[in-house]
């Protein structure tokens, strides 16, 4: 048995150069030398010959160099991706000009007319836009708040904010006094408290529906808000004053019996004393469908009797299949799937519904007795989890009446998302399978149908007010467009497309933001459309970064700067807020979370900073030059779509005209050159 030291002895006496073959002379010039293989030669040099390393050294050698390799070509993917950064011409980058500092952190904001509300600390508080002052504050929860809604319901606004524990309340805001009007699921028993999943409030503030949870089921209220009645009982106060409550404080904290902590609120706020509003009346309770089972009628017929004036049919309820058919189908779905079903699987969620106020329209069926006037809500449209239905319930009923919807809208997979415009003319319905169904609300009939890119899944979806490219630059019609639309789409591998639609032409797709693949801190966390920049969506992105995009141009146009930059390993969940009627939008701030955050940070995370338009050059001509006259759409033949009905029958009769007098054969009978002018005008109605 040799020694170490003798091996290692005849490792030293190893050539450093051993040639496989035999020694050949090389030729007089070093170009026409022989390019030497690796496998030709053996290489070995006695300085860098090593011992091989014994367990577990070994291994920890491996596992080394495998660390030292993996961050090498995170290097070197950094220094790449920095030099074709610095290769592209990166748009110019904007800072915060305006800023509302609080003494609290905030957990959500809400904007309505001139008011920004924000939640947070054990209640809400109430900010003026022109004057960034604090104007009230009321704080008498334990909890903290989470969310907060606020609409606008012409001269006054109604508050809706939800705490930490799901209870929901309503507040009327008017002129110079803030009132409690009702805790919607407050109950004085704690074992029977439900939780506040959504809610929503009709546009001009007519209805109000919450969806609610507790002791293992999810229904959804709705109810009818006396928005008139509350108007004339601010105006005449002394009809409505509660007696037992005179000498007790109103709901509204002055700024006096604030700690200010440097911030400036307006003092002009007077209070009135406890009023007493009207509640809000219930109108329906609605929950799950319940699931299929075997049918209970006997007869074919007594399914058709069973269905009254079509309601509930295509909802699945009313059918002839026996329970020993679904028996059957059962065990033949669990034989052919055995495997997958052995499985442990989690237990299903809640099934949670997403609803939506809908205005009068064609494509709704109502009872001719029922006349609901223009501009109020009269059907709720409402799908579950897990669901091919999309239900509409009638708003005209009481309580008492039985809940049945008025029709059903099956669809061919699970509807995932639905979103419904802010003018309340489209609706677009997103199934499991990633096919989208835009509606036209206002004609009563489908837009059309579309599917996203294949792997692409529908995560949100932000319709945009439909604006035109006129000389360069997008800009609003003044006059109304019918049946055009388009929306932004956000899918669930965080790609971003464009979906139009306009008359009866198909629907198309466009690609705006790619799937990340390799930098994945460049995902796509949220987006939200800018009513103030026509065709322009704002997009934030998981590594805090903000930026505005021309979707008719695909191209982006300039960023914005978070006051603190956030960490790219933690997901982005912006705090922001984007007023309808004005070209800014308001965004709190945030500290890294690479280090502990400073007194600094801090404050840094309890502003709200105001990314306004105006102050930036680049952005203060779109945003005031963004509308198009009705004369100059009417003089150019490019935008036929934003024409009245009239004008565009007036230009295609013209137009038709001009093209008969061009048709040959006058020598023809009258009948003949008339039937070759109606196939004409059919033929180009059609291509309009």
């Amino acid at each position: 048995m040799s020694s170490p030291r003798g091996s290692y002895a005849q490792k030293m006496r190893l050539p450093i150069y051993t040639p496989k073959g035999p020694l050949k002379v090389p030729p007089p010039t070093e170009i026409d030398w022989p390019k030497d293989d690796e496998e030709d030669h053996i290489v070995m040099d006695p300085s860098q010959e090593v011992d091989s390393l014994p367990q577990p050294y070994r291994m920890i050698n491996k596992l080394v160099d495998l660390l030292l390799d993996r961050a090498w070509g995170v290097i070197e993917e950094r220094n790449a991706r920095r030099e074709g950064e610095g290769r592209r011409i990166q748009p110019p980058v904007y800072p915060p000009l305006g800023k509302i500092q609080l003494n609290k952190p905030l957990n959500c904001m809400a904007i309505s007319q001139d008011y920004l509300f924000i939640g947070g600390t054990k209640g809400f508080s109430i900010y003026n836009l022109d004057t960034a002052k604090q104007i009230c504050v009321w704080e008498k929860l334990k909890v903290d708040v989470t969310s907060i809604w606020a609409t606008d319901l012409g001269s006054e606004i109604l508050i809706a904010p939800v705490d930490e524990m799901g209870i929901i309340r309503l507040f009327y805001f008017y002129k110079d006094g803030l009132f409690l009007i009702k805790a919607i699921n407050e109950v004085d028993d704690a074992s029977k408290q439900t939780t506040c999943v959504k809610m929503k409030i009709s546009q001009g503030g007519n209805f109000a529906a919450f969806l609610l949870q507790g002791a293992g089921d999810v229904w959804l209220d709705v109810y009818k808000l006396p928005k008139e009645s509350w108007l004339r009982e601010m105006e005449h106060p002394q009809l409505t004053l509660n007696p037992k409550k005179k000498g007790k404080q109103p709901q509204l904290n002055t700024p006096d019996s604030i700690s200010t902590d440097h911030l400036d609120m307006d003092t002009n706020v007077c209070f009135k004393g406890d009023i007493k509003l009207s509640l809000p009346v219930q109108i329906m309770k609605i929950k799950s469908p319940k699931p299929i089972t075997g049918t209970t009628f006997k007869s074919p017929l007594e399914v058709f009797a069973k269905i009254e004036d079509c309601c509930g049919l295509g909802s699945g309820q009313h059918h002839f299949i026996k329970d020993s058919q679904w028996e059957q189908q059962m065990a033949i779905f669990k034989a052919s799937y055995k495997k997958y079903l052995d499985r442990e699987w989690e237990e299903e969620p809640l099934s949670v519904a997403t609803f939506h106020f809908l205005l009068p329209s064609c494509v709704i069926a109502m009872p001719t007795e029922i006349k609901s006037p223009p501009g109020v809500a009269c059907v709720l449209g409402i799908h579950w989890t897990r669901s091919h239905n999309f239900f509409l319930y009638s708003l005209n009923r009481s309580l008492k009446d039985k809940v049945d919807p008025e029709s059903v809208w099956p669809c061919a997979a699970p509807i995932t998302v639905s979103q419904l415009s802010c003018s309340s003319a489209y609706l677009v319905l997103a199934c499991g399978d990633g096919v989208l169904t835009l509606w036209d609300l206002t004609e009563g009939f489908p837009l059309g149908v579309i599917a996203l890119p294949e792997g692409c899944f529908c995560q949100s979806i932000h319709f945009l007010k439909y604006f035109l490219v006129h000389e360069g630059q997008n800009m609003y019609p003044e006059g109304p467009v019918k049946s055009q639309m388009k929306c932004v789409v956000l899918c669930t591998d965080a790609s971003l497309h464009l979906v139009e639609a306009r008359g009866t032409q198909g629907p198309t797709v466009t690609v705006l933001v790619e799937r990340p693949v390799k930098h994945l801190d460049e995902a796509v966390c949220a987006v939200c459309p800018l009513p103030a920049l026509p065709g322009m969506v704002l997009i934030f992105f998981k590594n805090g970064s903000m930026r505005l995009m021309d979707v008719a141009k695909v191209k982006t146009i300039c960023a914005f700067a978070a006051p603190s930059p956030f960490h790219p390993g933690a997901p982005w969940r912006p705090v922001f807020v984007v007023p309808l009627h004005r070209p800014c939008f308001l965004l709190q701030g945030g500290h890294s979370h690479e280090t502990e955050p400073t007194d600094d940070d801090a404050r840094i995370q309890n502003s709200v900073f105001c990314f306004n338009f105006e102050d930036y050059p680049l952005l203060k001509n779109i945003s005031r030059n963004r509308s198009i006259p009705q004369r100059a759409l009417a003089d150019n033949k490019a935008f036929p779509q934003a024409l009245p009905l009239e004008k565009r029958c007036e230009r295609l009769l013209q137009e038709s005209f001009q093209k008969l007098e061009k048709i040959p054969g006058k020598e023809q009978d009258h009948w003949t050159r008339l039937r070759r002018y109606s196939l004409l005008l059919q033929r180009e109605s059609l291509k309009k």
